[in-house]
């Protein structure tokens, strides 16, 4: 664990905490002290991927399972209406 985790997380904590209460110049006030620990926010960006994908399942094999066809032939025949 980092050195000034604990704090880091604690402040991140109090000035969510201040932003949804608007509290503006205390989250200024947070974000100072972030600095002061070595905190630097990630951009808002997503990731890209850091790896190609890979194919995990064969594509010769079926997946599925095909129960209703094996319950249809197994049901006995309905009866003649006379």
């Amino acid at each position: 664990m980092a050195k000034h985790a604990n704090m880091i997380a604690a402040l991140l904590r109090e000035r969510d905490g201040y932003e949804r209460q608007g509290k503006k110049d205390r989250v200024r006030q947070v974000d100072e002290q972030l600095e002061h620990y070595g905190y630097s926010p990630e951009p808002d960006e997503p990731k890209g991927r850091t790896a190609s994908p890979q194919q995990t399942a064969d594509q010769g094999t079926p997946t599925a399972k095909k129960t209703a066809a094996k319950k249809a032939a197994a049901a006995p025949p309905a009866p003649a209406a006379e």
